[in-house]
């Protein structure tokens, strides 16, 4: 075994998948720091096959017909190479390195707004707390008409151009038109461009008097410090039992990912290992110092449960550290290492697989690229259980499966409602949020979020509202459709709503208060399930 090093290494589901709102946040899976010891030079001597390539392509360089983009044909050869791997290894450009290194660093150079397109006008929806945009006197709901003089709403524009014009050097100013309330500001806001921090906390509040609920969005350089934080003010509030929600959590950092389970023991254990064909095998090991190695945990995880999502639930599981609740995850178990090139651009290439600490490998077959990624991201688990994958078992005998993801403890089916023909339909063309942002948010509710939380439900004849708006725009349905969809359409348009006037955290703790997952959690957890098995 090797001994533990610092290594760039990442653990992030490629998948695709409908983002809720257009964000200026830079929020993708990403790649750990630049590997800077490998260079294009060192692939290319390496063989004679390999040395024939670069000489075909200065030939074709050289003595073709018409004139080429070489750097556009070589990066076309570097992508046909790479295409012939896994499904993870990936080519990326130095735009793509730089996006996605911001993401998982959590911070980036902006102003810190979140927005929606309205009809090729953008609509701000969201606003970092104390970031350069509030400071300048954003608020939510403000349209931007024009960026530094140019008109910007009626016009379509690309979310690159968008972007542009609206990220810069920290420091730096922009001028931005709004429309507030229908009425045009007299003067243009002056906003100064500054390093904008984000965490990867999407929400953390007590639900009843004992127990806290933590959702992380991704794992980043500081998911283990975020989420010690959010635990110790929850701990103030008398929080002894925990639900962490990795569900949509398609990964991140490797380091981030060993870090955050280490928060669960209180003794020295085995996270997770890792080996390849060229990388010998390295454990990693909980720092013995968790700051929740004793109370009740609940972990809840789906089929968009990626990569890092898994070491952590995994090692809960081996270790019976806490109860697994929820469908069966993604099933990434490739780590990456990033080599970098001169010129900003970056090859992520799987470098070994982990382990979980029962030795299960949990990867899942992929036939080919594109049918690892349409998999179960559009098709969300229907079955409880592997039927044709290995079988380990735990130190107390508690049997797991390998193979294909992590499969629960407590099984709960996916919401049929949620992968309707209607429901798709609605989603893929952004009705919900369009109906919220054009009729539903004209003025802010009188009521406190406390209140907005316990009191507030869509009213019938604004379901019936929704129906009538959702057929103008070519959506056609019957009755039934229109009947089974409603709990779920409903809950969304709440939730929306609560984060357009309270904040994010209102948006999870509407869903939540529907969400049949987070209510077995708390079955588990008062039931006596959760606790830490002795070792």
């Amino acid at each position: 075994m090797r001994k533990v090093t610092k290594r760039n290494l990442f653990i992030a589901a490629t998948y695709g998948g409908a983002l809720l709102l257009g964000l200026l946040l830079g929020q993708k899976y990403a790649d750990e720091n630049t590997h800077t010891g490998s260079t294009g030079a060192l692939l290319l001597n390496r063989t004679d096959n390999l040395g024939k390539v670069q000489r075909m392509i200065n030939i074709i360089a050289n003595h073709y017909v018409d004139s080429l983009d070489i750097d556009q044909l070589q990066e076309l050869a570097i992508d046909e190479l790479v295409g012939q791997l896994d499904p993870h290894s990936e080519y990326l450009r130095p735009n793509q390195v730089h996006r996605q290194q911001e993401t998982l660093e959590g911070s980036f150079e902006g102003i810190g707004i979140e927005y929606y397109n309205l009809h090729d006008t953008l609509m701000t929806v969201g606003l970092i707390a104390g970031g350069p945009a509030q400071r300048a006197g954003m608020r939510v709901g403000d349209k931007l008409i024009a960026i530094n003089g140019d008109t910007i709403a009626g016009i379509r524009f690309s979310e690159q151009t968008i972007e542009k014009k609206i990220r810069g050097r920290r420091g730096t100013a922009i001028e931005i038109s709004i429309n507030r309330n229908g009425k045009n500001l007299p003067l243009p806001l002056k906003v100064m461009r500054d390093r904008v921090e984000v965490s990867s906390i999407d929400a953390a509040y007590i639900i009843d008097s004992a127990t806290a609920y933590i959702k992380i969005r991704r794992f980043g350089a500081r998911t283990a410090d975020d989420f010690k934080r959010a635990l110790q003010n929850l701990k103030k509030q008398g929080a002894q039992r925990l639900i962490l929600d990795l569900r949509e959590n398609g990964g991140g950092y490797f380091n981030a990912a060993t870090a955050l389970a280490s928060q669960f023991f209180v003794d020295k254990q085995l996270i997770v290992y890792t080996q390849g064909a060229h990388e010998g095998r390295t454990d990693y090991y909980s720092s013995a110092n968790g700051i929740f190695g004793d109370g009740k945990l609940a972990v809840l995880i789906d089929e968009q449960s990626a990569s890092a999502s898994e070491i952590v639930a995994g090692a809960i599981q081996d270790l019976e550290r806490g109860i697994i609740i929820g469908r069966r995850s993604f099933g990434k178990a490739l780590v990456q290492e990033q080599f970098g090139f001169s010129d900003g651009s970056a090859l992520n290439l799987t470098v070994a697989r982990y382990h979980t600490p029962s030795g299960r490998c949990i990867q899942k077959t992929y036939p080919s690229r594109n049918a690892m990624r349409r998999d179960t991201i559009m098709f969300p688990s229907v079955q409880k259980a592997h039927t044709d994958t290995a079988r380990y078992l735990t130190a107390s005998g508690k049997l797991v499966y390998g193979g294909g993801g992590i499969s629960p403890d407590v099984w709960v089916p996916a919401d049929s409602n949620g992968i309707s023909n209607l429901y798709r339909r609605i989603r893929q063309a952004n009705l919900i949020e369009t109906y919220v942002y054009e009729r539903l948010t004209k003025s802010a509710p009188t009521y406190a979020v406390e209140n907005y939380l316990k009191g507030y439900f869509l009213p019938d004849k604004e379901y019936q509202s929704f129906l009538r708006y959702i057929q103008d725009q070519g959506v056609d349905y019957t009755q039934k459709e229109a009947d089974a969809v409603k709990p779920r359409v409903r809950t969304d348009i709440e939730a929306l709503l609560g984060r357009y006037y309270f904040g994010s955290e209102a948006f999870f703790k509407v869903r939540n208060r529907s969400d049949k997952m987070l209510a077995e959690a708390l079955l588990a957890l008062n039931a006596g399930s959760g606790h830490p098995t002795a070792q």
